[in-house]
């Protein structure tokens, strides 16, 4: 699966003007923030460095590069990025190998935005490699397009992806809702001019003008999106 499939137009259910619902993965539909810090400390455990916890704010929700040259440079380790990112991404994948919990709510909700067929896109910084091993469990039919982090030359905060998914999906950035649990995530959607619905995961979002907050996906329904494109 590329971020380059066939757009499905703008069919909505009757009478509302949301166009397409984007989503993040990492924390947003499955609950992997923690496997990416485990992978990390392990690999800089193995390196001869202990990683402060202060610093998993910083590298949660971000692009590999920016996380991972974060993490270089605050520890010094002897290590080129392009070596550290071939061993998170395979520690990453070793930790979902056997489990790949699901956060409250996701297949629910995923279920329902297909029902009434409402376009969709998984739209994440994670790798290829890594989407495609999460979209097994999360089920590719649920999403009529993808884009991975490594697919985009600027990747969250910048709006590059989420304005790849709304044209992909022939609909307008305005109209689409993007559901995401960073603040890095929620950057990259409202700088694309999309409604954001923030589902925090390791750190606190606060609620802004065309930026909801709730705890968790189980608040998330369709009707409740159709309503945020009133405002």
């Amino acid at each position: 699966m590329t971020s380059t499939v066939p757009a499905l137009g703008t069919r909505t259910a009757e009478g509302s003007a949301l166009q397409a619902v984007l989503l993040d993965m990492d924390g947003t539909l499955v609950d992997t923030e923690g496997f990416w810090w485990d992978a990390e400390v392990a690999v800089f455990g193995s390196l001869g460095h202990a990683l402060d916890e202060a610093w998993r704010e910083v590298v949660v929700g971000g692009p590999m590069t920016r996380s991972a040259g974060f993490l270089i440079e605050v520890t010094g380790a002897d290590i080129t990025l392009p070596e550290l990112t071939v061993l998170l991404n395979d520690g990453f994948e070793e930790r979902i190998s056997s489990v790949l919990p699901l956060m409250p709510g996701a297949a629910r909700l995923l279920a329902e935005l297909a029902a009434h067929e409402v376009p969709t896109a998984l739209v994440s910084a994670s790798h290829r490699r890594i989407i495609d091993r999460v979209l097994t469990s999360l089920g590719p039919e649920h999403f009529a397009l993808t884009v991975a982090g490594d697919e985009v030359e600027r990747t969250k905060p910048y709006p590059d992806p989420y304005l790849l998914a709304a044209a992909g999906l022939g609909a307008d950035p305005a109209r689409c809702a993007v559901i995401e649990d960073t603040a890095t995530g929620v950057a990259a959607a409202e700088a694309a001019g999309c409604h954001v619905v923030a589902v925090p995961s390791v750190a606190p979002i606060a609620p802004a003008y065309r930026r909801t907050v709730v705890p968790s996906l189980e608040h998330v329904n369709l009707p409740f999106l159709h309503g945020l494109m009133g405002y």
